[in-house]
């Protein structure tokens, strides 16, 4: 299952649905997100190396396999492997740096691929037995993710058109009278500075992280209504059966449809972040 039973189960051993000793269904919390560090080095503001660290890396191992068994022998009649490498990149070329900056977005293009890739291996870390823990679903990641696309954003924007130039062009819009600008100013500087970061990697993290918490309650659900040899009869050890399946059901289709989203909100992100360079390349709007 996509969430780790033995954390989400019932706090009670042997806890399940028509039992006879008053035990009941307990619901998965957000302990889920907060795993025991392995090593605690005491510094403030750390949780210390616990299994996050590990699923990143096993993240970035996938993303890099990817590309190195697709690319690897290279050829002009292109294999399995390369055709969708090939199908990969001239997507996210085609649908995203090509839509929002035109062809000079093709010199951003390896980056969108890369973040692409990772985020959606460091997502799909929520479904892979053993590991089951998003990575983006701890905020720091998608954090410094789109972080760095916005200090590229600035970086683009300054390069292209000069300080004064790039954050007129993200403080003033064009043709707003002068006599309200004490107001849509501090908007501005509110929305493309503070509010477009934040909502950036806010929208990556709350999906993931909402969406392998429903997945944990599926899994813990099923377990608790699993109970054939009931005390209460075999009528009703029948009916947990019943009701554990329906749940694996409501499981695995959800399981289907979460890595659907997590292959939307990779290429959601990097759409934004897309949009956020052609626009510093365009300047004044």
């Amino acid at each position: 299952m996509g969430a780790d039973v033995s954390v989400v189960a019932a706090s009670e051993p042997g806890c399940h649905i028509f039992n006879d000793f008053g035990c009941g269904f307990e619901a998965p919390t957000v302990s889920l997100f907060f795993p025991t560090p392995w090593l605690d080095f005491g510094l403030p503001g750390t949780s210390g190396l616990n299994k996050y660290y590990l699923v990143a890396v096993v993240a970035l191992i996938i993303a890099a396999a990817f590309w190195y068994f697709t690319t690897r022998r290279s050829k002009v009649v292109p294999g399995r492997g390369q055709s969708m490498a090939e199908m990969l990149v001239g997507f996210l070329r085609d649908q995203v740096t090509r839509t929002t900056m035109g062809k000079e977005g093709d010199k951003f293009l390896p980056l969108m691929v890369t973040l692409f890739l990772f985020i959606f291996c460091m997502n799909i870390m929520g479904l892979i037995p053993g590991l089951q823990l998003p990575v983006t679903s701890n905020l720091a990641f998608p954090a410094v993710l789109a972080l760095f696309i916005f200090v590229l954003w600035n970086v683009v924007g300054i390069r292209r058109h000069g300080v004064g130039a790039h954050f007129k062009a993200r403080l003033v819009p064009g043709g707003v009278p002068g006599w309200i600008l004490p107001v849509v100013v501090p908007i501005e500087a509110l929305s493309n500075f503070v509010i477009r970061p934040a909502t950036h990697m806010i929208r990556l993290f709350a999906t993931m992280f909402a969406g392998h918490l429903l997945l944990a309650l599926f899994a813990a659900a099923g377990f608790y209504m699993f109970n054939p040899l009931s005390p209460m009869g075999a009528g009703f050890g029948a009916l947990s059966v019943g009701y554990s399946a329906i749940a694996l059901v409501g499981f695995l289709v959800f399981t289907a449809f979460e890595l659907f989203i997590m292959a939307v909100q990779a290429y959601v992100f990097v759409l934004l972040s897309s949009i956020y360079l052609g626009e510093a390349m365009e300047g004044a709007h």
